[in-house]
């Protein structure tokens, strides 16, 4: 019963929206030039559109047939010799260690080494840090991430970690650089 009562009074009721106005054209005194260039939409009288995006119509199937789905082309990876056998580090024997030149507007000399990987392959990496003590035949842990400005350098030395020790004295990101916590002074 209640709700017949409402559905009659919602039939009898008035609609509560109005339909929009056109607004005509002798009242706006708009420049000719400019509503030739460019109408706008309020002036017109048209609600301006909420923008919404159409959704991709899927290919047809002679599309299809002719070869319109092309898979996208793989990145290459940053550092090959670790990913294609999908491990985070290797241990490797350092081979030779020496310096690089960094890329053009950079200077100075990168510290890097030749290390032999337990999978067989040679790489250079770099040895991050202020001093270093490795020499050949040194047992290191070999990291991805390439150095930004040294070309041929793809992959970072692990510090603190086997025969490759920590940076000493470094007080702030010690553990990037293998570097003990510093003793605090006892007072006596």
């Amino acid at each position: 019963m209640v709700v017949g009562m409402l559905f009659r009074r919602l039939a009898t009721a008035a609609p509560s929206w109005r339909p929009m106005a056109r607004i005509s054209s002798p009242v706006i005194a708009a420049p000719a030039v400019a509503s030739i260039a460019k109408p706008s939409l309020a002036l017109r009288g048209i609600a301006a559109r909420a923008f919404s995006t159409t959704p991709a119509r899927p290919a047809t199937i002679m599309q299809v047939l002719r070869g319109c789905r092309k898979g996208k082309r793989a990145r290459h990876a940053t550092s090959p010799a670790l990913s294609s056998i999908n491990a985070p580090m290797k241990k490797g024997v350092c081979l030779k260690v020496g310096i690089v030149r960094p890329k053009k507007p950079n200077s100075g000399e990168r510290k890097t080494a030749r290390v032999r990987l337990s999978t067989g392959r040679v790489i250079t990496a770099y040895i991050p840090g202020e001093g270093h003590n490795i020499q050949q035949h040194s047992v290191v842990l070999v990291r991805g991430g390439r150095s930004q400005d040294c070309p041929g350098v793809r992959y970072h030395l692990v510090r603190g970690a086997l025969d490759l020790g920590g940076v000493n004295n470094r007080m702030t990101s010690r553990s990037k650089y293998g570097a003990k916590k510093p003793k605090k002074a006892t007072v006596a």
